[in-house]
């Protein structure tokens, strides 16, 4: 190699030294910033900020009893939510787990002596007996992810050793609107997502946000306790197809899904998110609408060849039939969510369980009082678990494989979405499984077996006990079904 050749070799290097340095320089403050950012503890901004929605108060879920001792349930927050209390100085050898969601968390419709995180610390009482297990109840009854969001903030500050969230049944509940909000391209969603992980971006964005001084919509501003649309008279009738509204109520849970993630996330607690169950097989829609490209004719020769079939009685010989009846009418009118029930039902009869499954879905789907989790909210979970590297107990899947025919119904649930005490039971070991594969517990070596534990404690309960449950139960489909009678107080 000449001197020349070497020279020129020597210049490029200490030019591309040069501007390495430069771009190094140049990004020295905004690493600073981040590390600053991150060694405060500043929180993203999706886990603190709610564009959609605003409340009229917002009171903490707990409070000190008068002894100063315990944190407990706040009395003003009752009767949505039931007792529940912890220590508040923490033991050295407690391990403290939150349990934050809906009903299905209370233990409803009875209440949290058997729901699932009751079951869990029996079970982590009895593998480790040298820890003071608390698991503490958050369930809210109608509680949807957007209420969830500040008890989730509430929470971090008591010192969690593991947050489980099982939420997605309550979104469509209470009424609110998104007529402000103006569609983004989907890149652009991306894109935002991936940067806010980035605590500088999510700074920067409250900052431009909050100095924009954008007032929640009015009609977006909730009152502290959750009014669903059901708990009044007339409720049902209000809900009518929208499926603008609905796309947005389903982006506005992965927004609080992903903020209340990397809130947890962003002070290293770990974080249980679970994947909810339905009842497909014996709920039937709670609300039917045609569809809206249906001519007259179609509509009047649907009703007529609907309530003709609906009058008829199944038998073994008539599934057939009825199975190419059905079909028929699902052509005509695509969107009639008791139209695909009654399919799925069919196909069940006929023992054609990939298909009723599909119809059965499709009537969860086109309820047009959508009081179960629906299909793009599932995508939404696993987006925001795949995004953030959370762990998911997959509830519905297991409820999946000890259904008999895959779909699950009443062998597991009491209703459209509430699990049996038997199956809370399960749901507890799921999540004892997923702690001992994080690491938060350590699996024992010789059998591990709470069937005695389990029913000493069913056997302590008051008959009375499971009596409420059974009258909740019932209260519970009347309310489903729009057979409250309770008036709206007038504003």
């Amino acid at each position: 190699m000449s001197d020349i050749d070497v020279g020129l070799t020597k210049s490029w290097k200490r030019s591309l030294l040069f501007r390495v340095g430069a771009i190094v320089i140049g990004l020295l403050p905004f690493l600073l910033f981040e590390l600053t950012l991150w060694g405060v503890g500043w929180q993203h901004a999706d886990a603190i900020t709610d564009p959609y929605i605003g409340f009229t108060e917002i009171r903490p879920l707990f409070e000190l009893s008068a002894e100063g001792s315990e944190y407990e349930i706040a009395s003003n927050r009752m009767p949505l939510f039931c007792e529940a209390r912890f220590p508040a100085t923490k033991a050295d050898n407690e391990f403290r787990i939150f349990c934050i969601g809906g009903s299905t968390v209370q233990g409803r419709p009875f209440a949290p002596d058997t729901s699932f995180p009751k079951w869990l610390q029996l079970r982590l009482e009895t593998l480790d007996s040298t820890k003071k297990w608390t698991v503490v109840n958050c369930g809210g009854v109608s509680y949807a992810s957007y209420r969830l969001v500040p008890i989730v903030k509430e929470v971090l500050e008591y010192e969690p050793d593991l947050i489980v969230l099982y939420t997605g049944q309550n979104e469509f509940l209470e009424d609110r609107t998104y007529s402000q909000i103006k569609t983004a391209p989907s890149w652009i969603g991306r894109t935002h997502d991936r940067l806010s992980k980035v605590r500088t971006y999510s700074f920067l964005r409250a900052s431009m946000m909050e100095a924009k001084s954008q007032p929640v919509d009015p009609e977006n501003v909730l009152p502290a306790d959750v009014e669903a649309r059901l708990d009044f008279r007339g409720g049902l009738e209000q809900y009518e197809r929208d499926d603008f509204w609905r796309k947005n109520v389903i982006e506005h849970f992965e927004q609080n899904l992903n903020g209340m993630v990397r809130a947890i996330q962003a002070v290293d607690v770990p974080l249980i998110l679970c994947n909810p169950v339905t009842n497909l097989r014996d709920a039937s829609p709670f609300k039917s609408q045609h569809s809206s490209s249906m001519t007259e004719a179609q509509r009047s020769r649907f009703q007529s060849e609907w309530e003709a079939l609906t009058k008829e009685s199944g038998s073994r010989v008539g599934w057939p039939q009825m199975k190419s009846q059905l079909e028929r009418l699902v052509e005509i009118n695509p969107r009639h969510a008791d139209t695909h029930y009654r399919l799925g039902q069919v196909y069940q009869q006929l023992e054609q369980f990939e298909s009723a499954k599909r119809h059965l879905i499709l009537a969860k789907e086109e309820d047009v009082c959508p009081l179960r989790i629906v299909e793009p909210m599932y995508t939404a979970i696993d987006r925001v678990a795949k995004g953030n590297a959370v762990s998911v107990v997959d509830v519905k899947a297991f409820f999946e494989t000890v259904a008999p025919d895959g779909i699950p119904g009443r062998e597991s649930l009491l209703d459209h979405v509430h699990p049996t005490i038997f199956g809370h039971q399960q749901i507890s070991e799921l999540l004892l499984l997923e702690m001992i594969d994080q690491g938060l517990v350590g699996p024992k070596t010789e059998q591990f077996d709470c069937g005695d534990v389990f029913r000493d404690h069913l056997g302590a309960l008051p008959f009375i006990y499971f009596e409420l449950g059974k009258d909740r139960l019932a209260g519970l489909k009347r309310w489903a079904e729009g057979k409250v009678t309770r008036e709206r107080t007038p504003q």
